[in-house]
């Protein structure tokens, strides 16, 4: 006997009580996620704290808008994300929410994450105007960059296409 799914609407998904953890809606699926641990909160911070400078000192005219940590994003009807850490697009419409994918979309892998999970959120950030989505792997101190049509492993030095010039020590980021 199957699992059954009960699919909720952005409205429905906007009603509900909130709760400690994080909570998703993916293609109108519920997604709730225990509150995150020391080391993982280490990492968004350090990627935060990495990103924010570099973004802020080449401005709007990069085509990239502020970056934010754990912020939701509205995606069509049935989909509101919040990557660990994100970076809009300069100008992203949005008024309580930011609508549509962000430019950027880091997401550190926990036990409480499926494969699955992981791959449709990947999806749904590119097909909605996403550049790029990292996902960053604490246990193997791995990250993959994902673009529309490619896929890049990085270790020791992670470098980005929307962010030219970054050099990122990964170690730094894992420490």
């Amino acid at each position: 006997m199957g699992t059954t799914i009960t699919l909720l609407t952005f409205e429905e998904f906007e009603q509900l009580p909130s709760e400690p953890g994080k909570t998703e809606l993916l293609d109108g699926e519920l997604i709730q996620l225990p509150p995150a641990k020391k080391k993982h909160m280490k990492i968004i911070h350090r990627f935060l704290y990495t990103l924010k400078p570099l973004v802020d000192e080449r401005g709007a005219a990069s085509g990239l808008g502020e970056v934010y940590m754990e912020t939701g994003y509205r995606i069509g009807a049935k989909s509101w994300l919040q990557p660990d850490v994100s970076i809009e697009h300069a100008g992203q419409p949005g008024g309580d929410y930011c609508e549509g994918a962000p430019a950027l979309a880091i997401e550190v892998i926990s036990q409480s994450n499926t494969a699955e999970q992981m791959q449709r959120k990947t999806q749904s950030y590119l097909m909605n105007g996403g550049k790029e989505v990292w996902l960053v792997y604490p246990k193997t101190e791995r990250l993959w960059v994902f673009r529309q049509g490619h896929a890049e492993e990085f270790y020791g030095v992670l470098r980005s296409e929307i962010l030219a010039g970054l050099e990122t020590d990964l170690q730094q980021i894992f420490a």
